[in-house]
């Protein structure tokens, strides 16, 4: 087994509960993971955790130093061979 069992209880839905994302009634599901409490909708899929007093934890807003950098896509290699142009050639001395 791992190291750190998780400890989890069962979803359960939250009667009369409104989804902050899709406002969809009877929705949302929630359950604890190691005493942190969780709810997600069945709906739209919204996940967020809550803190002790119940209110939803924010995210940290995407910016470009915490989100992984764009890989460019790989270029196309050609290769190109250069032949002389006869009529430049240096007349014979």
């Amino acid at each position: 087994m791992s190291e750190g069992a998780v400890n989890k209880t069962k979803k359960r839905f939250i009667a009369g509960a409104v989804c902050p994302a899709c406002s969809e009634t009877d929705k949302l599901m929630m359950w604890n993971e190691d005493g942190v409490p969780h709810r997600e909708c069945v709906a739209c899929g919204f996940t967020d955790t809550l803190n002790e007093q119940g209110l939803s934890v924010p995210k940290e807003l995407g910016t470009r130093v915490n989100q992984p950098a764009a890989k460019a896509a790989p270029a196309q290699v050609q290769t190109v061979q250069f032949f002389p142009n006869p009529k430049l050639k240096k007349p014979a001395e």
